[in-house]
């Protein structure tokens, strides 16, 4: 087991990766789109398809991911991706051509899937064991600024230079800051199973095929096509009701503040609901404000005002994701399952991008979209009811 002093370097660690990684391989692109857009020529549609080609290969590579972090621990994991991120980011600065910038946001997805959220959860979940949720809760707050902080910095540098130089910065930044972190911060012994959780024993083949897990799944992964879709198709939607796009930004980024409100608030919901009625709670939530975001047409003031609640439902979800595996079925095969469940999550959230700019196309408009995505979150609020296994 760890120290305590390198239990807090490694809590610490991924504090500072998780915020960078996540401003730069994710909440960069909304802001960039509409340039690149204009640049390039490209449809919006295509380019944001290209994205989506990235989060479909870190849904692929996160399952083998997460075994090799059962087996070994988050080090070499973590490092790799970080270390793919920058000739990604690179290739995606310099594509001459579509087929060059798909290529390259393949191999982001590749370096998104050992550097976001499902590694970091398994190796807090491990080593942390019953303190996890406050190890996690302290990640995924301070990672919850990540679009507080990056999407401004993003609209800044590109209107300071254009949407190609932004990303090479970006590169760099990734480079000096999570390759290192990742290398050094993340060493130590791996430990084995918990023997004292009941669950460690079950075999995690049967438990992927269960009816809760199913289930669990596709509440996480219902309810994540809802949230990111908000993210990504939210700065469109807010130009649409008349803000710039630096105003859209600023809400978009002002949401990543709502995130972190929300994750605050994760302990209380433990302590006052069943695994099953806290799921429920998060969900209804996330439904209630997208709905919102459909319905508001302004001021600005209180367009902003919803994307901070719609960030805060985002937030405390990504709690529940963390924790949808260990609440039931511990952590002695969080690498594996984690990635199980991963894995229709993040192709979830590779469709959202392509789905909210294509129905936007259909509906006529973003309001309507906004209105598909919160009966979307309402489904997803009904399989979590029945994810939790009988014991």
């Amino acid at each position: 087991m760890l120290s305590p002093s390198a239990l807090r370097r490694v809590l610490v660690v991924l504090c500072a990766t998780e915020v960078v990684s996540w401003g730069i391989l994710y909440y960069a692109f909304p802001v960039l789109a509409s340039s690149i857009t204009a640049d390039t020529g490209w449809p919006l549609s295509t380019v944001t398809a290209a994205f989506s080609t990235g989060l479909v290969v870190s849904a692929l590579a996160g399952i083998p991911a997460g075994r090799v972090l059962d087996r070994h621990g988050p080090r070499v994991v973590m490092t790799t991706g970080s270390l793919l991120g920058v000739p990604a980011l690179l290739g995606i600065a310099t594509a001459p051509t579509l087929p060059w910038f798909f290529a390259s946001w393949a191999l982001a997805g590749l370096a998104m899937a050992g550097t976001l959220y499902p590694p970091a959860f398994a190796a807090l979940t491990r080593w942390w064991g019953p303190r996890r949720v406050t190890a996690l809760t302290a990640v995924t707050l301070l990672a919850g600024l990540a679009s507080a902080i990056f999407a401004p910095l993003t609209a800044a540098l590109v209107e300071a230079s254009d949407w190609r130089r932004t990303y090479l910065v970006l590169a760099v930044v990734l480079a000096v800051t999570t390759v290192p972190a990742h290398l050094f911060g993340l060493r130590g012994p791996w430990p084995g199973p918990d023997p004292e959780e009941a669950s460690a024993g079950a075999d995690p083949g049967a438990i992927a095929r269960s009816r809760p897990f199913v289930l669990a799944v596709l509440a996480v992964g219902l309810g994540s096509f809802t949230a990111f879709a908000v993210i990504v198709n939210q700065v469109p939607l807010l130009v649409e009701r008349g803000l710039s796009t630096s105003e859209a930004a600023w809400a978009l980024g002002l949401g990543g503040l709502g995130q972190t409100a929300g994750r605050l608030g994760y302990g209380w919901l433990v302590r006052s609901f069943s695994v099953r009625g806290r799921g429920l709670v998060i969900l209804l939530a996330v439904a209630a404000t997208t709905l919102l975001m459909a319905v508001v047409p302004g001021p600005t003031a209180l367009l902003v005002a919803v994307a901070v609640l719609a960030g805060t439902a985002r937030g405390v979800l990504t709690l529940f994701q963390a924790t949808a595996v260990s609440d039931r079925w511990g952590a002695t095969h969080y690498g594996r399952l984690g990635g199980i469940l991963s894995a229709p999550v993040m192709l979830a959230t590779a469709l959202a991008p392509w789905a909210g700019a294509a129905l936007a196309d259909v509906l006529g408009g973003y309001p309507a979209v906004f209105v598909v995505l919160a009966a979307v979150a309402l489904v997803a609020a009904g399989c979590a009811l029945g994810s939790v296994p009988r014991r």
